[in-house]
């Protein structure tokens, strides 16, 4: 079989299939409340990419629970595919998490995830997923990507 060829791009039809929620989070740098995102407990194998570009951004091999409420994961997919950001907001220093190709606000990256694993933890929005299944990734474009997918513990 051979592999579709996918480019990402922010397009005002992407933005336009966007929920309010989805809108939100990734154009205007929204959070979900905590617990609330529909991937916080999928443990299917897949990968994440970008709502808005479809661009590849974390494996489901990557994730964990971390217990903050949020989609959790140790390293990006593609780190190409992500740019870290200073976020002064709040009152507080963070580092902001966007996606290259579709500019979108994906959460925030902290130092304190699973040391074995490399110590990050991106704390990322649900609103801001797309999520492939691994039966899907090939016929969808991100066949690259399968040796990175694996079952979640």
């Amino acid at each position: 079989m051979e592999a579709k060829l996918r480019t990402y791009s922010k397009t005002p039809e992407a933005i336009s299939h966007l929920t309010p929620e989805q809108f939100r989070v990734t154009q205007q740098g929204g959070t979900e409340l905590p617990g609330t995102g529909s991937y916080l407990h999928n443990k299917e194998p897949r990968i994440y990419a970008d709502i808005v570009s479809g661009e590849p951004l974390f494996a489901s091999s990557d994730r964990y629970e971390s217990g903050c409420g949020w989609p959790s994961f140790t390293k990006p997919i593609q780190p190409a595919n992500v740019r870290e950001l200073r976020d002064t907001s709040h009152g507080i220093i963070r580092t902001e998490v966007r996606s290259v190709h579709g500019d979108s606000h994906l959460g925030h990256v902290f130092d304190d995830g699973p040391e074995d694993r490399g110590g990050l933890r991106y704390c990322i929005n649900s609103a801001s997923l797309r999520f492939i299944p691994r039966d899907q990734m090939e016929a969808e474009g991100y066949g690259t990507y399968l040796d990175q997918v694996e079952d979640v513990q």
